[in-house]
């Protein structure tokens, strides 16, 4: 079922796209043919838990942010942020700076493991460092209506609130200029969706 050429390096794709475009289906693929799957998101919030470095900063940064448990509040953090451009800019610079260097250790590893694919997946990968890790990378795209549709039935939102959370996100040409590729998922299942996600990473990897 693989497409691995025997004793080729790694390859990293980067994965990015807007919410609700299929993200999630391309990168199980990833899974199925034996690749790693790096969610930035996951790392961040992982971060935030267990490395007392990056919550000093943040705290040096943003002032107390703990809750009662000890742990970084983000909700008290996004307060603090998200009214004030400079500070969310200050804050992401932070987070993407210690998420890239957590990345190219998980990466480092993975290689270690004799894995021949990987995979970052991240919202904002265009906009960090983290791209300059991916020898590819993939923008995953669908329909504003379609993308409406899957996040209302994913996460139980109202329509209005769903339109509200795709029209906040870049356009799809942003995407498609700075990306190697671009899959638009305009398929009626995630089956089918798969089906095209397996032919696009099989080309990739034979290439």
């Amino acid at each position: 079922m693989t497409a691995f050429k025997r004793g080729k390096a790694m390859t990293i794709l980067g994965i990015t796209g807007p919410t609700g475009a299929g993200k999630t289906t391309l990168l199980r693929e990833v899974g199925a043919l034996g690749g790693a799957v790096i969610d930035c998101d996951a790392v961040y919030h992982e971060m935030l838990e267990q490395d007392a470095a990056l919550r000093s900063e943040l705290e040096a940064a943003f002032g107390p942010l703990r809750d009662g448990s000890g742990r970084i509040d983000r909700k008290r953090l996004g307060a603090v942020v998200f009214s004030d451009p400079d500070k969310l800019e200050l804050l992401n610079n932070i987070a993407w700076t210690a998420v890239a260097d957590q990345v190219r250790i998980l990466l480092a590893d993975c290689e270690r493991q004799g894995k021949q694919l990987a995979a970052v997946d991240a919202i904002a990968l265009l906009e960090g460092s983290i791209k300059e890790l991916c020898q590819l990378t993939v923008a995953v795209l669908a329909p504003p209506e379609v993308r409406v549709r899957r996040i209302m039935a994913r996460e139980g939102i109202s329509e209005a609130y769903a339109w509200s959370r795709v029209n906040a996100q870049k356009p799809d040409e942003y995407f498609i200029q700075n990306c190697d590729y671009t899959l638009i998922n305009d398929c009626s299942s995630a089956e089918e969706f798969s089906q095209t996600a397996r032919a696009f990473l099989k080309e990739v990897l034979s290439s």
